[in-house]
């Protein structure tokens, strides 16, 4: 099995895109639950596995508010687009 080496630098996993930082965490994952690991070594690897999983939430976050942000430009579009055809109906009568 190929074991995922430890990060000792949160910097080393920060440029990684979720897909990449999953796939890390799943293989720490794997790592971890193969045993046959030293003390240090396992330290290592779930330090690698909090710093991925914490990196995958940070994404995730950031995914959620684009579709917050989105969502809510799209309610501001129509509550805009009802408040000019309320106006118009109102003024020709």
């Amino acid at each position: 099995m190929n074991e995922p080496e430890p990060v000792s630098n949160p910097a080393e996993t920060a440029g990684l895109g979720y897909e990449q930082a999953r796939d890390q965490l799943i293989e720490v994952v794997r790592g971890l639950e193969a045993g046959g690991l030293s003390l240090e070594e396992s330290l290592a690897l779930w330090e690698k596995g909090e710093q991925l999983a914490k990196l995958c939430e940070r994404h995730l976050e950031g995914a959620r508010e684009r579709i917050e942000t989105a969502l809510a430009s799209v309610e501001n579009d129509t509550e805009d687009a009802s408040a000019d055809t309320t106006g118009r109906t109102g003024n020709g009568q």
